[in-house]
């Protein structure tokens, strides 16, 4: 759009109009101009329409004439003068006409943009809420991690407590072990010296009978005494055992529970490290800044 234009060639092309018999219009005089903003033609050519009353008033001083020819030429020209303002108020009735078109229109464009303000303000409020729900959710995980990673280090303490115990408990059992194996060496030792015992007094005599059965009923005491330490050993081993196959197991759960819980806290620990990455940037535009 052309700004500027000069308000002699806007006078000079609304003169030119006006002497071909046309009205002159904004978009008569752009036309015979080739150029020009409606604005500005509009308010140079307001300008021309008040000054062309002017000028017709003024061709009314005319130079001494014949009475009749001035009344007719002083009639004509009057009337003249009635049409062009006949005219001009015409074209300020277009002009207000156009200029309350583009007040409507500006205020159809500020509504928008009041409206389009209005809508970027909600977004912004949305934003703000959904960055204040993230960092809050952020701020909940933080904490839920912080207590796993407690717990989890309180399982693995007690992991190892438990096996601490496992290993004790297999210790106790080897200990058990070889003091079964020893007594069933005793054992079979005694039972070998009882039974050369026996053959050496069924041997000697007969009559050696009755007093060796009588050692044979101490051989036997002796004997249900060592099967009974025997047994107690036993019982003593099955219930190391059994501590050791609980103990065992317990163990297998904690480490199975410990495995799950690394496995759950792994999603947290990446998204902790890119939220740590993602914060890391702002903070060094800050220190830069």
């Amino acid at each position: 759009m052309a700004v500027g234009v000069a308000e002699q060639a806007v006078f000079a092309a609304a003169d030119a109009v006006l002497e071909r018999g046309e009205r002159p219009t904004v978009e008569r005089v752009r036309l015979e101009l080739g150029r020009g903003s409606p604005a500005r033609v509009g308010a140079l050519l307001d300008q021309w329409w008040a000054q062309l009353a002017q000028r017709l008033r003024g061709e009314t001083r005319l130079p001494a004439l014949p009475a009749d020819v001035s009344q007719a030429f002083v009639a004509v020209w009057q009337q003249a003068v009635l049409l062009a303002d006949g005219v001009a108020e015409q074209a300020f009735a277009e002009r207000r006409v156009l200029l309350e078109t583009e007040r409507l229109r500006a205020a159809a464009v500020e509504n928008e943009s009041r409206q389009a303000e209005a809508q970027a303000r909600q977004q912004v409020t949305a934003a703000q809420a959904a960055q204040y729900m993230a960092e809050t959710r952020l701020a909940d995980l933080e904490r839920l991690l912080e207590q796993q990673q407690a717990q989890l280090h309180e399982w693995q303490e007690r992991s190892a407590v438990l096996s601490e115990e496992r290993r004790v408990a297999l210790q106790e059992s080897s200990t058990l072990r070889q003091a079964l194996q020893g007594v069933q060496q005793q054992l079979s030792q005694e039972r070998e010296a009882t039974a050369a015992y026996v053959r050496g007094v069924e041997d000697r005599s007969h009559q050696e009978v009755d007093r060796a059965r009588e050692e044979g009923k101490v051989t036997t005491v002796q004997l249900k005494a060592a099967n009974k330490q025997l047994e107690q050993l036993r019982q003593r081993l099955d219930r190391a055992l059994e501590q050791l196959r609980q103990a065992q197991q317990v163990a297998a759960v904690e480490s199975a529970r410990a495995a799950t819980l690394a496995q759950q806290l792994k999603p947290a620990r990446t998204k902790r490290a890119r939220t740590s990455q993602r914060k890391r940037p702002k903070v060094d535009a800050a220190v830069e800044s």
